[in-house]
């Protein structure tokens, strides 16, 4: 057999040698892909660690920020967004907070951040990541409701006072109106004095009694009970104010006679004066009709700040929705403002009401049911002169005793008569043929007078002393006594800490259903800054202007409603 040479041999030790290295190098080969592997699988824990890290703080900051930015949350913003952070152990990665708020929106933004160790990352030099959070929440108001509730009682004329109010106001009406882009803000007007002139659109919407017929003389007299809620029922009955100067005194106190020609009433005294420019003007964003209206203020009268603030708040209340729909469909309103006001809870609404004064409330004076209008037992002659009716001294117990019943009192005689005065004595007649009464006998030259009537010619407390008190209709024998009885039978006299208390309840309606109320106490005595002050959603809120101040009591608060355009 023949023998293997040796380089064969050779080449096979070779050869298994080679292989035996290459099974070697596969394993550190496969060892190397293996920690490769290991490492990006770690990376990836890591990365999903951080991405959950990261989206737990991120919503925890979104909710956070939403909820601080509400406009119905009545806490502070930034202590509601730590509150969340807190509750979800996530405080102390809370690094900065910011709000940023006017007067009809809201802005909150939060920056957080947490530091995650890695457990594979840092092989490859990150030792740890960094999970940020920001986020922003902005609820603002798109739709506003402005009234002006404004003081045109006589005092206005005093120091330009009502010129320099023309100005502010006018230049209010431009600087809101210039805002709004989309045709989505409202202004009306509620000028006031002794009391509110509705106009007659208006008036026409409730169920008024009394009306005394005189033209641009709409206003009507406030129960107690309607200072206690937002809104007017316009089923309850109203009585229309009677168009009387209840003001002015006899200008004789005594008891002796003073001629109706020296009580006339005064033009300024009426507390509904016939001035069509003062009446209530309806939401609308006609920047003519709301100057021409402006313009148009005339200075005269009382003042009844609570009367103002009443109709002020009755324009903003939801419930006199049906009445807008009811004015716009007439014609009497824009159709846009039909579904006006809107919901107190309205989201994306805002109610304004901006009130000025420059006095305080003086006692109201109202004529009593049965005086305002109606029949009346008042009698004037062709000649002026009065005579009054009374039913108490009618005997018509027989024939004698009526015939002799003497029911006419004439002031200016001082003397009772069988029949009402017309310009002379009734005959004598004689003790067998008396000039006797005659019930509804008809009496020429004179005229049996409704309320209405009366008070267009004399003064109230001219009736009250010349036709019931010198008559004595009033039991007693004191005149001073029955004097007063009579002034208190024929009207009635709100006293005005009750207004004051009027006032400040309507003001507590308006900011409880979220109402913003701005007062102006322009050039206004201590306690009608006191009262106004008090009536205003905040101290940021109440402006007491001098002069050329109100202007920049006005721009103060465009201004702030018009923050809110530059947000959105």
């Amino acid at each position: 057999m023949r023998a293997a040479k040796p380089g064969r041999r050779g080449l096979r030790r070779r050869m298994a040698a080679f292989r035996a290295a290459e099974d070697g190098s596969m394993i550190v080969f496969a060892l190397f892909l293996f920690v490769i592997m290991l490492m990006i699988g770690g990376m990836a824990v890591d990365l999903m660690r951080f991405e959950s890290v990261r989206a737990r703080l991120q919503s925890t900051l979104d909710r956070a920020v939403l909820a601080a930015a509400d406009l119905d949350q009545r806490l502070d913003p930034t202590a509601v967004v730590y509150d969340y952070f807190d509750k979800d152990r996530l405080l102390s990665q809370l690094t900065h907070v910011e709000v940023t708020e006017t007067m009809n929106s809201r802005s909150v933004g939060a920056l957080a951040r947490m530091d995650m160790n890695t457990f594979f990352m840092r092989m490859v030099g990150y030792p740890s990541l960094t999970a940020p959070a920001a986020g922003r929440a902005i609820e603002s108001v798109n739709d506003i409701e402005i009234i002006l509730v404004l003081d045109v009682s006589g005092s206005m004329n005093d120091n330009r006072r009502l010129v320099n109010l023309k100005s502010a106001a006018n230049d209010f009406v431009d600087t809101i109106l210039a805002a709004d882009t989309e045709d989505r803000m409202s202004i009306g007007i509620v000028p006031f004095n002794g009391q509110i002139n509705l106009g007659p659109q208006l008036r026409a919407q409730y169920n008024t009694t009394d009306d005394h017929g005189v033209a641009n003389s709409n206003c009507v007299d406030l129960t107690p009970a309607a200072y206690a809620t937002a809104d007017l029922s316009t089923t309850l009955p109203l009585p229309m104010t009677a168009y009387a100067d209840t003001f002015s005194g006899p200008s004789s106190t005594g008891s002796g006679y003073t001629v109706p020609t020296s009580n006339r009433p005064a033009a300024a005294n009426y507390w509904c004066p016939a001035t069509p420019g003062n009446t209530v003007l309806l939401p609308t964003r006609n920047a003519t009709t709301l100057h021409n209206r402006i313009n148009g203020l005339t200075a005269i009268g009382a003042t009844s700040i609570n009367a103002g603030m009443r109709w002020g708040i009755e324009l903003l209340d939801p419930g006199t929705q049906p009445m807008f729909a009811s004015l716009a469909a007439a014609g009497q309103m824009p159709s846009a403002y039909a579904d006006r006001p809107y919901a107190y809870d309205r989201d994306d609404a805002l109610k304004v009401i901006v009130l000025m004064s420059d006095g305080s409330n003086f006692a109201e004076q109202r004529v009593n049911n049965g005086y305002r209008s109606g029949p009346s037992p008042i009698w004037r002659a062709n000649n002026g002169q009065y005579s009054i009716f009374d039913a108490t001294r009618v005997n018509s117990s027989n024939s004698t005793n009526l015939c002799n019943s003497r029911p006419y009192y004439v002031p200016h005689l001082n003397a009772w008569h069988p029949r009402p005065w017309n310009g002379s004595n009734p005959p004598a007649g004689t003790s067998k043929n008396p000039t006797c009464y005659q019930p509804n006998a008809t009496t020429s030259s004179t005229t049996n007078l409704n309320w209405e009537a009366v008070w267009l010619d004399v003064r109230v407390k001219w009736v009250a002393q010349q036709l019931f008190a010198r008559s004595e209709m009033v039991a007693g024998s004191n005149y001073t006594q029955r004097y007063n009885n009579a002034v208190a039978m024929l009207q009635t006299e709100t006293p005005i800490p009750q207004m004051d208390a009027q006032l400040q309840a309507m003001c507590q309606v308006a900011r409880s259903h979220g109402t913003t109320v701005f007062s102006i106490a322009f050039e206004a005595p201590s306690d009608g800054q006191l009262q106004l002050s008090q009536c205003a959603s905040s101290p940021s809120h109440y402006f007491n202007a001098q002069g050329l101040e109100i202007a920049d009591a006005f721009r103060a608060i465009a201004a702030q409603i018009n923050r809110l355009r530059l947000v959105e």
